[in-house]
């Protein structure tokens, strides 16, 4: 085994590097990508090593920058372009929806689009707006587009990789408040594969599921909950398009109730599509409805209001006390 201790901006670093590494037709584009390394450092020290043809620094103008890369990925590329901020990402909107999700299905299967779509998300840094929005539900609605997103460093270093080895476009989310604290990551044998969710802490009375950077936010309420006398079983979704509901499943028919938590607004979102599955498929194992706890319905708020629109482990705590009082 090989385990390093590192946080996850730099455990991406590592992942692209080994990506390239593997395969020369793997080229990075993003504005700032080269020189700076990035606004967060991810890219830092490729352009030196793998030289500007290969990290290339772009113009200010997503919408060129993924028409750019879908151009490369019909030409043999693998394209891993870099999203500045979430909320720069919608001058690119209409090349990533109604182009490159639509590609490999307009050509009946005959052309690849293999182009990873790294985007930075989520709040807990103290920005301004449209640089801490949680916009993923627009990506997940969208067919033809594999949505996933890490929540420790160990799984960001294998999902990138994983991610620019898929022959499909891929919407990589990067929880931003998660790109400093560090953890092991073994970085000689991945785990789970892309598309996997996982049951990253056992438990028996209530199932809480988040993705990203909420992952922590549950684990810290199981922690406290534990000191309580209750027994929470948290699991990591990792891939929000496909979803793989089997583990889900499986924990909601133990415990019988159910907590969903995400950064995002609640209306029209990844935890209502879970909410909705789960009460289809695991009806009469529930005891209580599936509640959700989320950002508000409004847009992301001035930094200083941040932590009261972000759900905390109080809020999440809430919910559990509620669906545990039926």
């Amino acid at each position: 085994m090989a385990i390093e201790n590192l946080p996850l901006g730099k455990a991406i670093n590592l992942g692209l590097r080994q990506a390239m590494l593997n395969d020369p037709k793997v080229i990075l584009m993003g504005e700032d990508i080269g020189t700076l390394g990035g606004v967060f450092r991810v890219t830092e020290g490729l352009k030196t090593e793998f030289g500007a043809d290969r990290v290339l620094d772009t113009p200010l103008a997503e919408s060129g920058i993924v028409g750019s890369a879908i151009g490369l990925a019909m030409r043999g590329y693998r394209p891993v372009v870099e999203i500045q901020f979430n909320g720069f990402v919608y001058p690119a909107f209409d090349q990533i929806t109604s182009q490159l999700a639509k590609l490999t299905n307009r050509h009946e299967g005959a052309m690849q689009f293999p182009v990873v779509i790294r985007i930075p998300y989520g709040g807990h840094i103290g920005a301004v707006e449209h640089h801490q929005e949680s916009n993923e539900a627009y990506f997940l609605h969208t067919a033809g587009l594999r949505v996933v997103s890490p929540s420790n460093p160990h799984d960001a270093y294998w999902m990138i990789q994983e991610a620019i080895a898929s022959n499909d476009p891929v919407i990589f989310f990067e929880p931003m408040s998660r790109y400093w604290p560090k953890a092991d990551v073994d970085t000689s044998a991945s785990n789970f594969p892309l598309h996997a969710s996982r049951v990253v802490r056992p438990g028996n009375d209530v199932t809480v599921i988040g993705h990203g950077a909420m992952v922590s936010v549950l684990l810290q309420a199981a922690e406290v909950a534990a000191t309580e006398g209750m027994s929470l079983e948290v699991i990591d979704v990792r891939s929000l398009s496909p979803i793989d509901y089997a583990p889900i499943l499986e924990s909601v028919r133990k415990t019988g109730r159910c907590v969903i938590a995400q950064e995002a607004p609640g209306n029209v979102s990844l935890a209502s599509e879970l909410a909705a599955t789960i009460t289809e498929k695991a009806f009469y194992s529930l005891e209580a409805p599936v509640l959700r706890v989320t950002g508000f319905d409004t847009p992301f708020p001035p930094a200083k209001l941040e932590a009261i629109y972000l759900p905390d482990s109080d809020r999440v705590l809430d919910a559990v006390d509620r669906v545990l009082s039926y």
